[in-house]
């Protein structure tokens, strides 16, 4: 076990329509169109400046809905096979620490509204950096078993099973 520990302060948090995880899409892609805004505390909205020339912002919150880890096998949605929780999007981990990558509508005064986001209301955000292709999204990247096509990720929901 490691020596290191290490706490984390929320620096705002995300608004969104779904007041539980039991049926909000389990990824972005599956919440295309639907609409949040990231409200940062008062000390962390300078942040802000030039956030606005970006298209699209990583959001890194913690996974406060989420269970305890349980077990370090799951069986995720997209698939019927137990997988390695490391080799999944399962949101019970050893530290719930979630990301999603969103579309940026506007940034105003601390706040900043984006759409398909995929997260549960009142979710405390930890983190805000900008999407860049380049950095993040290698062009060899593999899959491994999820070899699903889009329209599975875009219809799935979420049916408790990680509460």
């Amino acid at each position: 076990m490691s020596e290191h520990r290490f706490e984390y302060e929320p620096i705002g948090c995300i608004e969104t329509p779904f007041e539980s995880p039991e049926g909000m899409p389990i990824q972005p892609a599956g919440a295309e169109g639907t609409e949040g805004t990231v409200r940062l505390d008062d000390e962390y909205t300078e942040g802000l400046r030039d956030l606005d020339g970006f298209s699209h912002c990583i959001l890194v919150y913690h996974l406060h809905e989420a269970g305890d880890v349980g077990s370090l096998r799951v069986e995720p949605f997209l698939d019927d096979t137990e997988r390695g929780l490391f080799a999944t999007r399962a949101p019970r981990r050893p530290n719930p620490i979630g990301l999603s990558v969103v579309r940026i509508g506007t940034v105003d005064e601390g706040e900043v509204t984006v759409t398909g986001i995929d997260v549960v209301d009142g979710t405390p955000l930890l983190d805000i950096k900008p999407f860049v292709p380049g950095f993040d999204s290698p062009e060899d990247a593999e899959t491994g078993w999820l070899d699903v096509s889009p329209s599975e990720i875009r219809t799935e929901r979420s049916d408790g099973r990680f509460l």
